[in-house]
């Protein structure tokens, strides 16, 4: 694995502990899990460290797999060009500016992610974005911020959805994101500069 995503991937593996730690205190309240595929809908912002990311979990795939994700993933820029027919690759969400942005991911909420296998997994479950990881359980960051319960069937869990924000400290692990997206950035795009670049998973498991 590059040593860029090997280094972000550790980062991201910290809100996975959490995440363990905050569900073995709260047995059977949490519902996020592998499998669950309820929030793996329509197309939204990622950063150059999860491209990066995402492109190592891609070459892990067994290449049918990953043949049909590419499909899927074709067939949703097909969609996006529909809807924004002079947005091309590779894809920069700054392109296009954050309304038009937001509106073309209102159109394609229900749109699933060109991950997700016939069961509705992740394929790359291990190599995740950051805000796959973040969806869901509601946080209070070590600031006082609160991030409210995201998750879109939390209704279907009352205990869930009442749990209390649980504390993390989001900020520290975004002042270690800076420097992973800068040697992100040299990876993907052979450049330091562009380590605000954002794109869409379907853009990345395109190639």
């Amino acid at each position: 694995m590059h040593s860029a995503a090997l280094a972000y991937q550790a980062l991201l593996q910290r809100i996975d502990r959490w995440f363990e730690v905050v569900g073995s205190r709260n047995p059977g309240v949490i519902p996020c899990r592998a499998g669950c595929s309820a929030c793996c809908h329509g197309p939204f912002d990622i950063s150059v460290a999860d491209a990066l990311l995402l492109r190592e979990g891609l070459a892990l795939l067994p290449a049918p797999d990953r043949a049909m994700a590419r499909e899927r993933a074709l067939e949703m820029l097909e969609s996006m060009r529909a809807i924004e027919p002079e947005w091309g690759a590779p894809y920069d969400v700054r392109a296009l500016g954050e309304d038009r942005f937001d509106a073309l991911t209102d159109s394609l909420a229900a749109e699933p992610c060109p991950l997700l296998d016939g069961s509705g997994r992740c394929q790359i479950y291990a190599h995740r974005p950051l805000v796959c990881r973040l969806i869901g359980l509601p946080m209070v960051t070590a600031e006082g911020n609160v991030l409210e319960n995201a998750c879109p069937i939390q209704d279907d869990f009352p205990a869930y959805a009442a749990m209390d924000p649980q504390l993390f400290d989001l900020e520290s692990l975004e002042g270690v994101e800076q420097s992973c997206l800068g040697t992100a950035a040299d990876a993907v795009m052979g450049d330091t500069r562009d380590a605000g670049f954002e794109t869409v998973i379907a853009a990345v498991v395109a190639g």
